[in-house]
């Protein structure tokens, strides 16, 4: 019986909501604008350099070097990261920057 007047009010609802006129004063949307392969786009320039032992790739923002991938052929892979923008890499074995929000449950289920 709950199921038959749901369906009932749901088709009257649907109907009403179908009824309601278009205002007279509707344009289109414009075009969108196109989009050109010149614009700069904020990705990375990889380079991808295959050697007998390992595989090196260069990450460049605006033709800066700031990142250098190294994946030996047996080892898991590391990073040399130009931290500071002057040129000195460091290695790090992970992206993972350590640092950890502090956490709280707020609601349980």
């Amino acid at each position: 019986m709950r199921l038959i007047t749901f369906l009932l009010l749901s088709v009257f609802s649907l109907s009403a909501w179908a009824d309601k006129p278009l205002p007279p004063n509707l344009q289109p949307l414009p075009e969108p604008p196109a989009l050109d392969a010149t614009d700069s786009v904020d990705e990375p320039e990889v380079n991808i350099t295959k050697q007998t032992e390992q595989t090196v790739e260069e990450f460049r923002a605006g033709g800066k070097l700031y990142m250098i991938k190294v994946t030996p052929k047996n080892g898991p892979p590391y990073y040399l990261v130009d931290d500071q923008g002057d040129g000195k890499f460091a290695r790090q074995n992970t992206l993972d920057s350590g640092f950890r929000p502090p956490r709280w449950v707020l609601f349980r289920f």
